[in-house]
């Protein structure tokens, strides 16, 4: 691998820890407020926006370019780098969705998401990440 990419992946990655661990942190609690219940959703999208950025630089110390989320996350999918395609696209519609819109029905079924869906996939990212780096 390309040295100056090599690192500025796994930068990036360390950030999305970070990000990651105040998402798992705020999914602790047991009845969020309408403001916790933000926070959460803020630190999801700052947790999704890395991750997807991280494979984007790990992709091009690969040899690949990639310029857009959707576009990474299929190539990191079509080369097994990630599982589970169709919910990390799901996450990125969310995370679209989210940062454009607010509606408190909206807020509450996406918390659940989080909680349900995205946070185990972005878990496992986690690991994944780690496992790369100590390679």
């Amino acid at each position: 691998m390309d040295k100056p990419n090599d690192i500025r992946w796994q930068q990036r990655f360390q950030n999305f820890n970070k990000a990651f661990q105040y998402l798992k942190d705020t999914l602790t609690i047991k009845e969020p407020s309408d403001a916790e219940r933000a926070g959460i959703i803020q630190f999801y999208e700052v947790a999704f926006e890395l991750a997807w950025k991280t494979l984007k630089d790990f992709l091009t110390a690969e040899g690949f370019s990639v310029k857009s989320p959707r576009e990474a996350l299929k190539t990191a999918f079509q080369n097994d780098y990630i599982n589970n395609g169709d919910l990390w696209i799901n996450a990125l519609d969310s995370r679209n969705l989210s940062a454009h819109t607010y509606d408190e029905a909206m807020a509450k079924e996406l918390v659940e998401n989080i909680k349900t869906i995205y946070f185990p996939l972005l878990e496992d990212f986690d690991e994944w990440g780690k496992q790369q780096i100590n390679e």
